[in-house]
């Protein structure tokens, strides 16, 4: 029997409803974390002259057998879970044989992937999505990646309007017990007046875009699930991410043009979903400034009602859109 390898955080609700999708569909799903590695999961994989990798995931509750994974679903698993008893050395060290086998036999897997890992390792990269969003037709803003305060200046003079500065990779750290957020910047004269500090590392700077909303749009294979963004404070304005409690959304579809270059960017990035954001300007244009291949979803489908829990279901099991 063919089943589906779900492989995510234990407390990942979005998860849990794919989950239910899957089964509703009488889809056998074996879900793991690899924080279960090796203490609660065993391994056990073979491979040689007369077939790949065969064997199986075993713990104390399921089982499955390698070749019966017909698709995974991957979505930002814990890390592996070491013997207390190993020092620090020993440690670094068997994960490292962890993610080299678990992780080696499991991206060997040749099935449906939502999304493999590799793929996603690459187009979480920025400065790569822009470049492929702009080869795939999509509309860009100029944008800058640089740790040199002579090029920000430079670079303010050429757009000739406001600025925004913003993190290149994820904006969340931690800072001893709290979680914080690099939200959105815009530049200000004053900013521009004392750079300190940018040489430290790389920033990302793009030329304000007028929005008369944003678009969070979800692509599940074939399927996009477009729902309009509405800021209803000055900071969400900015950047919504910063206040979500001033929010609305509303289902919206997407124009013909950049629904075709965000299919053209999946398939280059090898993705089959992503969460994408774009800008829509007072005159109507989709400006397009990130996909996350490992995104959120579940709150949009909470607010809007689009099903897209079930359409990553439809797409692990091979369902045509």
């Amino acid at each position: 029997m063919s089943a589906v390898l779900v492989i995510a955080a234990r407390d990942d609700w979005p998860t849990d409803r794919v989950v239910k999708a899957l089964t509703d569909g009488g889809a056998e799903v074996f879900r793991m974390d690899t924080a279960e590695f090796p203490q609660e999961l065993t391994l056990a994989g073979r491979i040689d002259a007369r077939q790949g990798w065969t064997g199986g995931l075993t713990t104390a509750h399921r089982a499955v057998d390698l070749a019966d994974v017909s698709a995974v679903y991957y979505r930002a698993p814990n890390p592996f879970v070491l013997p207390a008893t190993m020092s620090q050395a020993e440690r670094r060290f068997a994960a490292a044989q962890a993610r080299a086998g678990l992780g080696g036999i499991i991206t060997a897997l040749d099935c449906r992937w939502v999304n493999h890992p590799a793929a996603m390792s690459r187009a979480e990269y920025k400065p790569l999505q822009l470049a492929t969003a702009r080869d795939s037709g999509l509309t860009v803003p100029p944008t800058l990646i640089t740790n040199t305060p002579d090029a920000v200046r430079a670079f303010v003079g050429d757009v000739g309007g406001s600025v925004v500065c913003k993190p290149v990779a994820t904006p969340v750290f931690v800072e001893g017990d709290l979680l914080k957020t690099v939200y959105t910047h815009r530049v200000t004269e004053a900013d521009l007046g004392d750079l300190r500090g940018i040489d430290t590392t790389a920033h990302l700077f793009q030329a304000w875009v007028d929005k008369a909303y944003e678009v969070r749009l979800t692509v599940v294979g074939e399927r996009l699930f477009a729902a309009e963004v509405h800021a209803g404070s000055a900071a969400a304005h900015t950047d919504w991410r910063s206040d979500y409690a001033s929010l609305t959304y509303r289902p919206t579809t997407t124009p013909d043009d950049v629904a075709e270059g965000v299919r053209r960017y999946m398939s280059v990035l090898d993705l089959r979903f992503a969460a994408a954001d774009f800008i829509v300007t007072p005159g109507g244009q989709w400006v397009f400034l990130e996909a996350n291949p490992c995104g959120q979803w579940d709150w949009i489908e909470h607010a809007t009602g689009l099903p897209i829990s079930s359409a990553i279901a439809d797409e692990l099991r091979g369902v045509p859109a």
